[in-house]
């Protein structure tokens, strides 16, 4: 048995663990602001794991997620206030800047809800929302449905397939492992173009 296949059994026995659901909120939550390891690599072993809380470790995912994107919100309009102003006010590009965020906050709806959905990293998000004063209420609304859509769903097909998809994961888990770091790495790369 490879490391991998054996590092992969030892996840599955913990998305088993009385403690689990505690240990995927605190992912949920500091994925959204700081953290680089999204939640699914809890959620998908948790919910293969014990398929009938499927809808519990969703809604725990999912709550937790939003309420970490308050916090990278509340990370990017503090440093805002006190670094990022003045940094642009020292190089005279606040006119840029005011120009950036009419954009941001005229499609951030939009922003929000495809990063809450794809492996796009959230947080980036969540704080440039914050740094851009986008509404309070659009952020959250669209952080509650993206991020629900994403957790539900994969906690749903999970429920309906999970044998099948379990035995496809460990059947594929080194070509899937490979797929799943070129994803986030690529993330990475979109990340510093802009």
């Amino acid at each position: 048995m490879s490391l991998l296949n054996r590092l992969y059994d030892r996840v599955m026995a913990l998305a088993g663990h009385r403690h689990a659901l505690p240990a995927l909120a605190g992912v949920s939550f500091v994925e959204s602001s700081v953290f680089p390891i999204p939640p699914d690599i809890m959620l998908i072993p948790m919910v293969l794991a014990r398929r009938e809380r499927a809808w519990l470790i969703a809604t725990v995912c999912t709550i937790a997620s939003v309420l970490g994107g308050l916090a990278g919100y509340a990370i990017g309009w503090g440093l805002w206030e006190t670094l990022g102003q003045p940094i642009l006010e020292f190089y005279h590009a606040t006119e840029q800047f005011a120009r950036f965020q009419a954009g941001y906050n005229e499609w951030g709806a939009w922003i929000v809800l495809f990063a809450g959905v794809t492996p796009f990293p959230y947080k980036v998000i969540t704080i440039a929302s914050g740094v851009t004063g986008l509404n309070l209420a659009t952020f959250i609304i669209a952080s509650v449905v993206a991020r629900s859509l994403r957790f539900f769903v994969i906690a749903g097909l999970l429920y309906w397939f999970g044998p099948p998809i379990r035995g496809f994961i460990e059947r594929n888990l080194g070509m899937l492992t490979i797929v799943f770091f070129v994803l986030l790495f690529a993330g990475f790369l979109l990340i510093k173009a802009f």
